[in-house]
């Protein structure tokens, strides 16, 4: 049973040893971690990544890490593909093979059947005198000194060691294509981060209803169409054009400040010069403006700058869009 302070320090001592690790890898990097980035950018193929055990589990994450940000990969384990899985490589593809020890039955007997079919092969191994540091055509060398378990066996600091050649491998290659966050959000559509770059402002306004009301109407009917629209605001229309905007808050006011209300028009507290925006306009644009000017909602407008429509920030905030 450890104290509570032995946990800590063995927490503190796997995170140094692998950053030491990690360290370890930057005087290994040569030239054939460049011409590997290079051959992995002018490929007309696919990166097919694999590895058996842990090594897999590293694998998966390049892959997953490598299609996101414009780089086509496939995970194939090892121990499938001496079953009949290595049909996923096809003639242009280029084989990444993760492998600590560099001997590996499964990655040991995949390598002359690749060589074979004429793909290349880049070997992420920390064994550079083993069947795959000897036979690869790139070698990204993974050595390190000793894994963080106590007992130098459960893979740790060489799998951290995989991950950051294939981070590495990633990152260079973005930069090798100019790849942007607008390019990173077509691939990420579903989540927050995409819609930051995809969902527009009409796209919010067309799922709600529609608060307006002529600048002549008495105040009875401009509460009524904020309450009915839920909104907490209303515009004034004029000519099918937004003149005015009339919130909860102005409501308030008014109240505070009139004894009789019976003749209170709209157009008698609405603030004019509403800020509006143009269809087309993203979320991630909208919710910057409505924290620069410490608003709680926005008109849109349409092609003609005619009222479209209102968001509200509670749209903004559950669409999961933040002002970052």
């Amino acid at each position: 049973m450890l104290t509570d302070n032995e946990i800590l320090n063995s927490a503190k001592q796997t995170i140094s040893i692998e950053v030491e690790s990690l360290n370890g890898l930057i005087p290994l990097l040569n030239e054939d971690f460049i011409n590997a980035v290079k051959a992995i950018y002018n490929c007309n193929g696919r990166l097919i990544v694999s590895g058996i055990g842990k090594s897999a589990n590293v694998a998966h994450k390049i892959v997953a890490t490598l299609n996101s940000t414009g780089t086509p990969a496939v995970f194939m384990h090892a121990a499938d593909a001496i079953h009949g899985d290595l049909g996923i490589v096809l003639e242009e593809d280029i084989v990444m093979l993760l492998s600590n020890s560099g001997k590996s039955p499964e990655i040991t007997s995949l390598l002359p059947f690749i060589k074979s079919r004429g793909n290349r092969i880049i070997g992420v191994v920390g064994n550079l005198e083993s069947d795959l540091g000897q036979k690869s055509d790139w070698v990204l060398n993974a050595s390190v000194d000793r894994e963080a378990c106590s007992n130098n066996l459960a893979p740790t600091s060489s799998t951290t060691a995989q991950m950051a050649l294939g981070d590495a491998l990633a990152v260079a290659l973005i930069k090798m294509r100019g790849f942007t966050s607008v390019d990173f959000a077509k691939s990420h559509p579903g989540g927050s981060l995409g819609k930051r770059f995809y969902l527009k402002i009409e796209d919010l306004a067309i799922k709600n209803e529609k608060p307006q009301v002529s600048s002549n109407v008495g105040i009875t009917e401009v509460i009524y169409e904020m309450s009915s629209k839920r909104l907490g605001a209303t515009a004034v229309v004029k000519d099918k054009k937004a003149i005015g905007i009339i919130t909860d808050g102005d409501i308030r006011r008014m109240i505070e400040k009139t004894n009789d209300i019976s003749n209170v028009r709209a157009d008698d507290i609405m603030g004019k010069n509403p800020v509006s925006l143009p269809k087309g306009t993203l979320c991630s644009e909208a919710i910057k403006i409505v924290n620069q000017k410490n608003i709680t909602q926005i008109l849109v407008e349409d092609e003609d700058g005619s009222y479209f429509g209102m968001i509200h920030l509670h749209d903004l905030i559950n669409e999961g869009i933040s002002d970052e």
